[in-house]
């Protein structure tokens, strides 16, 4: 039996990107890939994420923002950055990991000007969608 691939997904907070990609991963593609997700630092799960995902029957509101150093002693086989803060800020990670950007916009900075709840979530679900395309596509969109 081959044994399923490691992904991390890595953002600047690991609070809403790297949270969805790691809710909708262990979800679509829990058969194929162990998801973990974490941030450069840790800015607390976003509200509206939690939301959004629950929108589509993904429960992530157990999930806890974490370091890379939270995880402890792991390998991973992919590190995904979500990105660009993350992708340039990106630590070092063993030879045998392959370290991808896969960019997405970031939903709190889009919906900081809102003029309602509805206009703000349209932002989460926006890019949820984009994540879970992307998932999708997995693990044979890595080795592209």
């Amino acid at each position: 039996m081959n044994r399923r691939i490691s992904v991390l997904f890595l953002c600047t907070g690991n609070s809403c990107r790297s949270q969805m990609a790691e809710g909708l991963c262990r979800h679509l593609r829990g058969d194929l890939i162990d998801a973990a997700s974490a941030g450069i630092e840790t800015h607390g799960l976003n509200p509206f994420a939690v939301e959004a995902m629950k929108e589509i029957g993904i429960d992530i509101s157990g999930h806890k923002s974490k370091k890379l150093a939270d995880l402890g002693p792991r390998d991973f086989d992919y590190v995904v950055t979500v990105c660009g803060h993350a992708n340039e800020t990106c630590p070092f990670f063993p030879a045998k990991t392959k370290v991808i950007h896969r960019g997405f916009d970031d939903p709190p900075k889009l919906a900081v000007n809102a003029s309602s709840r509805e206009e703000a979530l349209s932002h989460y679900r926006r890019v949820r969608d984009e994540i879970r395309d992307f998932i999708l596509s997995l693990p044979e969109s890595l080795e592209a």
